[in-house]
């Protein structure tokens, strides 16, 4: 029993296991003291940055926090640290060349973050995907679309394609383009639509409403009427807006024609048409009469 004490008292006071506790507290105020930093950078930057510039402070003051601690205790347990830094070195070398697509969306997420195109909460357009930016990661862009579908875009591809933001700004501007009859009288058009545009609620005062002439149409006079709303308020602008404008032209008798196409000959001008209606089969020509016998050879002929 003697023994057993005197051994476990040895190893007590070995430096193995002072050093192995020195380490092991180190990792666990570290890491306390990390995230209580983390959270003091964000509280006390939120009204300086965006939501994506305080996760980003956060991320890179804890990371940094904690191999700070790691590398404090690996040297507490006698780690030689320059052959840990070397090794590291040729990883991150191996890494690089086996890995280059994440390399390129690791730089390619940096040039986001210095541009800022996009912020978390912004709704953009990127390709065929069209939703909420729910965060900026190193590699990727995550966004959850408005049928609550989680979509990763990665870094490269934002850098290269086209982005839209449409919440970048406080106001929209709709583009309605309507086709007219050829003789529908303009003047009384552009008041109609004027007039519906100041009744709609959601519709801007300010900018004006705008009435264009786009072009002579092959089956009719094609107009735009641009109208602007909130951001928030853009879809209740769009739906409202085409209700409105259908039943106001219908109300003042203003035709939306469907495609119209003339025939005509080269030479002998259009062709001439006649609706007949109730007529005897007797009295219709024997090609209409009777289709197939036009394609039926005669007795004669057959002799």
């Amino acid at each position: 029993m003697n023994e057993w004490l005197q051994t476990i008292q040895a190893f007590v006071t070995s430096e193995a296991f002072v050093a192995t506790l020195r380490a092991a507290v180190y990792l666990l105020v570290g890491l306390l003291v990390a995230r209580l930093v983390s959270r003091g950078l964000g509280r006390l930057l939120e009204d300086k940055l965006d939501a994506q510039q305080i996760m980003l402070v956060r991320r890179i003051s804890f990371y940094l926090i904690v191999l700070l601690v790691l590398a404090s205790a690996m040297r507490e347990l006698g780690f030689d640290l320059t052959v840990l830094l070397g090794a590291a070195g040729i990883l991150t070398v191996a890494l690089g060349f086996a890995s280059q697509t994440s390399a390129s969306n690791l730089i390619s997420g940096l040039f986001l973050i210095g541009e800022r195109p996009f912020s978390v909460g912004d709704v953009i357009k990127v390709g065929d995907a069209t939703g909420e930016v729910l965060s900026i990661d190193p590699l990727s862009v995550k966004l959850r679309t408005f049928d609550n579908l989680m979509v990763r875009v990665p870094n490269e591809s934002l850098v290269k394609s086209q982005l839209t933001n449409l919440s970048r700004f406080p106001i929209r501007r709709l583009d309605m383009q309507i086709g007219v009859a050829y003789h529908t009288d303009l003047k009384q058009l552009r008041d109609v639509l004027m007039e519906v545009a100041e009744g709609n609620p959601v519709c801007l005062e300010e900018p004006k409403p705008l009435f264009i002439f786009l072009e002579y149409g092959d089956s009719a006079l094609k107009i735009q009427l641009s109208v602007w709303a909130r951001r928030e308020k853009f879809l209740d602008l769009r739906n409202s807006m085409h209700l409105d404008v259908k039943a106001a032209l219908d109300a003042v008798g203003i035709e939306i024609p469907f495609p119209q196409r003339t025939l005509g000959g080269l030479s002998a001008g259009a062709l001439p048409v006649r609706i007949v209606d109730n007529v005897p089969e007797a009295e219709l020509p024997d090609a209409v009469a009777d289709p197939d016998a036009a394609d039926t050879p005669s007795a004669s002929n057959r002799d």
